[in-house]
């Protein structure tokens, strides 16, 4: 009869989903229950806030080098291709706009 209420209830070991405040997300070091957990961009948990400093400074550095890198495509796209526009590639409107 036990068994039968473990696997209603959905706590059976084999289907076990670990959830997403069980373990710190950079060192995998379970969190306790009754300390403090550190928390980073709404749902990523850690279990110190040296853990945590140290995942904002991976991240910080990945954005720089993404932006590092799209700054060199853009420049080198923007030295490809023709600088020069003639007026009669650019599309003007003119007129006013009523909205009921």
């Amino acid at each position: 009869m036990k068994s039968a209420a473990l696997y209603y209830t959905g706590c059976e070991d084999h289907h076990y989903q670990p959830h997403f405040l069980d373990a710190c997300t950079l060192c995998q070091r379970p969190l306790a229950h009754n300390s403090d957990i550190f928390m980073y961009r709404g749902d990523t948990p850690f279990c110190s806030q040296e853990c945590r400093q140290e995942q904002i400074e991976m991240d910080e550095a990945n954005e720089r080098k993404w932006k590092l890198s799209a700054s060199k495509r853009s420049s080198r796209t923007k030295t490809e291709t023709p600088t020069k526009e003639t007026d009669a590639n650019k599309a003007v409107r003119n007129g006013t706009v009523a909205v009921a």
